[in-house]
């Protein structure tokens, strides 16, 4: 069953990354014409029809016929800052005179850069479809009349949200930061948390048509070469006009695209994603969205959080081992109490059994379908609260819940027990919000089996889906480490977690080719110290 179904993951993400498409990288290049008016036409031809598109017109100095064409996007580009740093030197006096005595056709580029233009961040550009790349990503382009190379001004500076605090990720200790929509905004995040030379953040672009920047982040020496170059591979064959947010990015590269379980881990908390780069794992950052992706992601991560390494270590394993408990109620209790009452209610206690039977007096569903409607209408009110505006979502939400319930049970539709057991499974839902998607799904499957073959058919779902995990990798590491195969390495940090100063290593299978799989190696500090 094992083979069955890693078989069957393996011909999933062979025939994905199989597929053919446009290519995401343009293999015709255009030099940049010489003259100033063929650049104004080319440009013009290229931006037709974008209002945005601005073309400033400078004269360099007291030679008219050399003239500049300051090139950008009104929105992207900082008006100030081109204002200040390029337009301002260019036609100021002393510059000027500057480049009447010491300015040439050969060196003009060069005294611009280093005696003229006041921004810090400065490049040449040969190829014309470049310069338009930049443009569009929101930086300014030079182009020289006489010169066939044009000099790309950083000059970003559209609105962007500022750092604040996570939405999707609450804690009680720790960092208050969350990720933002800006790419280098998260990557500045990152580096203010890892501040070594060996931390690398490798950028590509994605897509034809949003070109949008993605950031390749780990540490050197830590991570698994041979599992960075699988990101970079499995990025490479993305092949696709838009990317829009990371979650695109996470559907091409996973390993099991129709499993119900996520390969690829995702957080807003800079301090969450830099643990885990420390442990050898890789993230994907890209720009427009606060969402990073992690990989490899593992099973148990689902019930760790950035707070059990910040507390004390046995409250850090007591929540653990609470959220362990919490997912096994939110997906067997329901199917549970169908088997009891619908095969097994021979094994329920008399006094019990006969409470639940007074409670359903009247009641005109089977138990299956009791249930299965409760949680058809729980998942209602769940989605209207997120996507409703947050003020109106919170009340209709719970006050759906109160209202709905009791009504229900005052015109005998369900059973108060009912009520009780849909409203412990759904909190303990959010408990394991990583896995929300998958454990709905997987209950309502538990359910339909319970009603067919009772306790066997429960116990033949879980079966199945256990083989399925166990069948599953990320990114090369089985999704069920440290539990299968067994580490004992691992097992320190998994149900429970071992005081930090005993976690002397680094998880096995996530840094197995890596020449430093200790966490003391490159300080020198031992466990003992």
């Amino acid at each position: 069953m094992y083979k069955f179904f890693r078989f069957i993951n393996d011909m999933i993400l062979s025939s994905k990354n199989n597929k053919a498409d446009i290519s995401n990288h343009n293999p015709f290049s255009k030099k940049i014409p010489v003259s100033s008016s063929a650049i104004r036409e080319l440009l013009r031809e290229t931006f037709i029809d974008c209002s945005d598109i601005v073309l400033r017109e400078l004269a360099l100095g007291e030679r008219p016929e050399t003239k500049i064409i300051l090139a950008y996007i009104d929105g992207l580009a900082s008006k100030q800052l081109l204002t200040d740093n390029i337009i301002t030197p260019i036609l100021n006096e002393r510059n000027t005179e500057i480049l009447k005595r010491d300015c040439s056709d050969h060196n003009i580029i060069e005294m611009l850069k280093k005696n003229i233009l006041t921004t810090c961040e400065l490049e040449d550009i040969e190829d014309f479809n470049s310069s338009i790349d930049s443009i569009l990503s929101g930086d300014a382009i030079l182009y020289i009349d006489g010169q066939n190379i044009a000099l790309k001004v950083c000059s970003k500076g559209w609105e962007a949200r500022p750092v604040s605090e996570p939405q999707t990720e609450s804690t009680v200790r720790g960092s208050r930061e969350g990720f933002v929509e800006s790419i280098r905004t998260n990557t500045s995040l990152l580096r203010r948390i890892i501040k070594s030379p060996n931390f690398k953040i490798e950028q590509m672009k994605l897509g034809t048509q949003t070109k949008t920047d993605i950031g390749i982040c780990y540490i050197k020496g830590i991570a698994d070469e041979e599992m960075v170059d699988m990101v970079r591979q499995r990025l490479k064959k993305i092949k696709v006009d838009g990317i829009l947010e990371s979650g695109y990015i996470e559907q091409y590269i996973e390993d099991a695209p129709l499993s119900l379980f996520s390969t690829i881990g995702n957080s807003e908390k800079p301090d969450k994603v830099a643990g885990k780069i420390l442990e050898g794992r890789v993230a994907i950052l890209c720009d427009g969205t606060p969402i990073v992706l992690t990989v490899p992601y593992l099973f148990i991560e689902a019930f760790q959080s950035t707070e059990d390494y910040y507390s004390r270590v046995f409250f850090a394993s007591f929540n653990r081992f609470i959220r362990v408990i919490a997912f096994i109620i939110t997906v067997t209790l329901p199917a549970f109490y169908v088997a009891l009452l619908t095969f097994h209610s021979n094994v329920v206690p008399f006094k019990l059994l006969m409470s639940i039977a007074a409670s359903r007096e009247g009641v005109p569903f089977t138990p299956y379908v009791e249930m299965f409607l409760m949680g058809i209408t729980f998942e209602i009110l769940r989605e209207a609260g997120v996507r409703m505006p947050k003020p109106v979502g919170q009340a209709v939400s719970i006050v759906g819940a109160l209202v709905i319930g009791e009504s229900a049970v005052n015109a005998g539709l369900v059973s108060d027990i009912m009520v009780i057991l849909v409203a412990l499974t759904g909190v303990s839902t959010f408990i394991i919000y990583p896995m929300v998607d998958a454990i709905a799904i997987l209950r309502f499957i538990l359910i339909t089996a319970a009603n067919i073959l009772g306790f066997t058919g429960i116990f033949f779902v879980l079966l199945l889906f256990t083989a399925h995990l166990c069948s599953l990798r990320s990114f090369g590491v089985p999704y069920t480490y440290p539990f299968s195969p067994l580490d004992k390495e691992g097992l320190k940090d998994s149900i429970i977690r071992i005081p930090l100063w005993m976690l002397t290593k680094r998880p096995k299978y996530l840094v197995k080719n890596s020449p430093n799989k200790t966490r003391f190696q490159e300080t020198g500090i031992s466990k003992n110290e």
